[in-house]
């Protein structure tokens, strides 16, 4: 095939993607908008504009996640409109292959997949992190609120005890916590007071909280501007337990996960995210391939709707399997690379099976 038709595909496939994102991300950014007004309505001091400021922040780590949804409904818009348009037939009968036809789309693919993880993916990470602050700063005061199903939390135990620590942020590397609070237990495990703090702070040796509220059983409600609580933990050890993997860019990766393992911490999380980064390019090829076992065919009054559940359907269930062997991969039941890589593999064998047997026999 020539280079102006592959040139001719290739911004075919081009254009639809760009347009797909951009409407896709509009979509997000209303819909978070929304959501996010209706839960901080409540919330002194949280204005329309820092709703939206929040919102837009959230956009790029909610695109890095329907990527591959983008890259299998553009390879299908576009074989779909090559068919209607009967340009498909005329390439087929000028003895193109679908190989060679499909390897602008599948270039096209890989070059967004690289653009994801190379340019959203450290976006949506800081976009994150900074989201989640500005969010934690808005509902400053209302540490008190934290709940078990809403932060993550960590356990320590030094000579003071055993103490366990949330927090609805990690900032600084694992050195800050946003909106933080302290269950503190004696030697027989009975609960003696909670700590609130607007900030905890962790230097060498304690943590320094700050804007405190000291809650102890029969007795009214202290307040300080800083309190010092003795512990041994280390920043790496806080942010991986801590903090969201999602919130640390592909290129943070190796660094945290060579730091957390020198502690003797497993890293399953940050080794499944970055693996999973680092496949997604492959992926979207992947789905360029599943799009064309569904698309390709020519059908004279326009494809089969059928057909076209049925690719969105193959793509859906190839997500939900990502997810599930990721979770896997998370949890230390499985290697990260085999978690992130299998499902590529089975989808790509999957969808070349299928096209030699159509289109070789």
């Amino acid at each position: 095939m020539g280079w102006t038709l592959s040139r001719y595909f290739f911004f075919r496939y081009l254009s639809i993607t760009v347009g797909l994102f951009v409407a896709i991300s509009t979509l997000v950014l209303i819909i978070n908008f929304t959501e996010l007004s209706s839960r901080a309505s409540d919330v002194p001091g949280f204005t329309a504009s820092g709703v939206l400021i929040v919102s837009a922040m959230r956009v790029p780590m909610v695109m890095q996640q329907v990527v591959p949804f983008i890259a299998l409904i553009a390879a299908m818009t576009m074989l779909i409109t090559l068919n209607r348009k009967y340009e498909l037939v005329v390439v087929r009968s000028a003895g193109v292959s679908a190989w060679q036809f499909l390897r602008p789309a599948a270039f096209g693919a890989l070059l967004f997949g690289l653009f994801t993880i190379g340019i959203i993916n450290p976006i949506a990470a800081v976009g994150l992190s900074r989201a989640e602050a500005l969010e934690a700063e808005f509902r400053s005061g209302k540490s008190n609120e934290i709940a078990a199903a809403g932060a993550p939390w960590i356990k320590q135990t030094t000579e003071e005890g055993e103490a366990i620590i949330g927090a609805h942020a990690v900032l600084a590397g694992g050195t800050e916590l946003v909106d933080a609070a302290v269950f503190r237990f004696d030697d027989d495990g009975t609960l003696v007071e909670r700590i609130d703090a607007a900030r905890a702070l962790l230097r060498d040796g304690f943590w320094e909280l700050r804007n405190v509220e000291r809650r102890r059983e029969g007795q009214p409600v202290e307040k300080a501007e800083s309190l010092k609580i003795i512990t041994n933990l280390r920043p790496e050890f806080v942010e991986e337990r801590l903090a969201r993997p999602e919130a640390i860019s592909l290129f943070e990766l190796p660094q945290k996960i060579d730091v957390a393992r020198s502690f003797g911490l497993k890293a399953n999380a940050y080794a499944m995210q970055f693996h999973s980064l680092v496949a997604l390019p492959p992926l979207l090829v992947a789905m360029t391939l599943i799009a064309a076992t569904v698309s390709m065919r020519f059908a004279r009054m326009g494809q089969s709707m059928t057909m076209i559940l049925g690719g969105v359907v193959a793509g859906f269930l190839l997500y939900v399997v990502s997810v599930l062997v990721k979770a896997f991969g998370t949890a230390g039941f499985v290697p990260a690379p085999i978690a992130a890589w299998l499902p590529v593999v089975v989808a790509t064998f999957f969808g070349v099976t299928y096209l030699l047997y159509k289109e070789d026999g």
